[in-house]
C-alpha cells in the first residue's frame, strides 16, 4: 500500500489502516456479497483494490453497495434469521471505522457488556451469571424481539456523533444504515431502522445503542441490580418476586421508549430453585448463551451429601442443533478414509463444543460423545468386515484406545461406545 497517512484528501484516513482491516477480514474469512467477489478474487488485485478503498474513504467518494440477504433458520425452529452480507470491500471498509470508534467507545462500555468485546467472552458472561445466581433468588430473562432488525438509526447515530471527531466515521455509518437489502429473489429492500447482523460495523453499534439503552441506564435506575449482557440478549438479577416484576416492567417500558420491545413470550421472571430455595413459580430454568440454567444434582463430597444446585449445563437446543451435525457426517458411510483422517476432519469441531459446551457441567455432554463413538464403532465395523461381529469389534475398539489413546480429543472425557 505504502504510506501511513494520506495526503490532500478531506479525511485522514491511513492506508496502513486499511491493510489491517483487511488482514483482519481475511482471517475472518466470509462469503461473497452482492457482486459475488469472493475474497481469493478480491486478492487477485489486491493492491488495486485497497488503494480504491483508502482513496474513496478519504475522499468521502466511498458508497457502499447493497447488503446481500441470507436467510438462515432459527435455533428454536421458529421462523428464519436474516444476515447481512456486505462485499469484502464493504467489510474492508467497515472495518476500518469500526476500529477507529471501537476505540473510543471501549472505555466507557460496562464491565458486565460481554458480546464482540476484546478480552470478553460469552462464557465469562455465563460464569459471572453462574455466580449471581446463587446469590440473588431472581432472574429477568429479557429477549428484546427483533432488536437488529429495529435499532433506530436516529438513535445511533447521536450516539456515534457523541463519540467520534471524525466527520468520515459518522458520514458512513449514515450510508451503510441505508444500504439497502439484496433479497434471495433479487429484488432490493429499502429500510427505515435496523442494522444487519453479519456485518463488520454492526457489533460496535449494537453494543454502543445497547450501552445507552440499557447498560448505563440501569446503572442509573437500579444500580442494586447486576446483570450480564450479550450483544441484545440479557439476564438480570433481582432479591425478590416483587422486584424481579418491578424492573421487568421498567425494563419494558425503557425498551418502548428507544424504540424496541421485549419479546412478550420470551422474556420471563425465573425463580432460581434449588435445595435452599424451596418455593414456588411458574418458571424456574431459563437459557443464556446456549445454557440452561435450572436446579442440577450435584454432590457435597467432602460431607458425602447429594444436593440440588442452580447451574448452568448445555441447552436441549444446543444439544439437538449438534446431534443433527453429528448425524449429518454420517462417519460410518466415510470408510474410504482412515481413523487419521476422521480424526484430523472431526477434532477441531469436537474440540470447540467441549471448550465451549462443557465449560460448566460438562458430563451433560457425555451422551453426545459416546454416540459420537458409536458411529466410529460402526465405521470400523462397515470398513473391516471381520469385525461385524460384537466381540470381535469391542476388542478392536479396546486396542485402538489403548494404542492411540489421543487419537480423539473427546477421549479425554469419553471413550465407551
Amino acid at each position: 500500500m505504502g504510506g501511513l497517512k494520506s495526503h490532500g484528501k478531506p479525511f485522514d484516513i491511513s492506508k496502513q489502516e486499511v491493510w489491517e482491516a483487511y488482514r483482519l477480514v481475511k482471517a475472518n474469512k466470509g462469503a461473497p456479497g452482492v457482486d459475488g467477489c469472493s475474497l481469493g478474487e478480491f486478492e487477485s488485485d489486491l493492491r488495486n483494490n485497497l488503494y480504491k478503498i483508502w482513496n474513496r474513504m478519504s475522499s468521502g467518494s466511498y458508497f457502499p453497495l447493497p447488503v446481500k440477504a441470507v436467510e438462515i433458520p432459527k435455533e428454536h425452529g421458529d421462523g428464519v434469521r436474516v444476515l447481512g452480507v456486505p462485499t469484502v470491500g464493504d467489510r474492508i471498509a467497515q472495518t476500518v471505522a469500526a476500529r477507529r470508534l471501537e476505540a473510543k467507545v471501549e472505555p466507557i462500555f460496562h464491565p458486565d457488556s460481554y458480546g464482540y468485546r476484546p478480552g470478553r467472552s460469552a462464557l465469562d458472561a455465563v460464569a459471572a451469571c453462574r455466580r449471581r445466581c446463587w446469590e440473588h433468588d431472581w432472574v429477568i430473562d429479557l429477549d428484546v424481539e427483533k432488536f437488529f432488525d429495529s435499532v433506530p438509526w436516529d438513535l445511533i447515530t447521536k450516539a456515534v456523533q457523541a463519540h467520534t471527531d471524525d466527520p468520515w466515521v459518522v458520514l458512513y455509518v449514515r450510508r451503510w444504515l441505508q444500504a439497502p437489502l439484496a433479497l434471495p429473489d433479487g429484488t432490493l429492500r429499502q429500510r427505515d431502522r435496523g442494522t444487519p447482523q453479519g456485518s463488520a460495523i454492526s457489533p460496535v453499534l449494537a453494543n454502543l445503542f445497547m450501552h445507552y439503552a440499557f447498560d448505563a441506564w440501569m446503572v442509573r435506575e437500579f444500580p442494586t441490580v447486576p446483570f450480564e449482557r450479550y450483544a441484545d440478549d440479557a439476564v438480570a438479577h433481582c432479591r425478590s418476586r416483587r422486584q424481579a416484576q418491578y424492573v421487568r416492567q421498567a425494563i419494558e417500558d425503557r425498551m418502548g421508549q428507544v424504540g424496541l420491545r421485549l419479546h412478550p413470550t420470551k422474556t420471563k421472571v425465573v425463580y432460581c430453585k434449588d435445595s435452599n430455595r424451596c418455593g414456588e413459580h411458574e418458571h424456574t430454568a431459563f437459557t443464556f448463551l446456549g445454557y440452561t440454567f435450572r436446579a442440577r444434582a450435584a454432590r457435597n463430597t467432602r460431607q458425602a451429601k447429594t444436593f440440588t444446585a442452580f447451574v448452568p449445563a448445555v441447552s436441549k437446543d444446543a444439544l439437538v442443533k449438534i446431534s443433527g451435525e453429528v448425524r449429518r457426517w454420517r462417519l460410518h458411510r466415510k470408510v474410504g478414509l482412515t481413523l487419521a483422517d476422521i480424526a484430523r476432519w472431526i477434532n477441531p469441531i469436537v474440540r470447540g463444543w467441549m471448550q465451549y459446551y462443557g465449560a460448566f457441567h460438562r458430563s451433560a455432554l457425555y451422551l453426545l460423545l459416546t454416540r459420537i463413538n458409536a458411529y466410529l464403532v460402526r465405521w470400523l465395523r462397515n470398513k473391516f468386515k471381520r469385525l461385524k461381529p460384537f466381540k470381535k469389534v469391542k476388542a478392536a475398539w479396546k486396542r485402538v484406545i489403548c494404542q492411540y489413546p489421543k487419537a480423539f480429543v473427546h477421549w479425554a472425557w469419553v471413550s465407551t461406545f
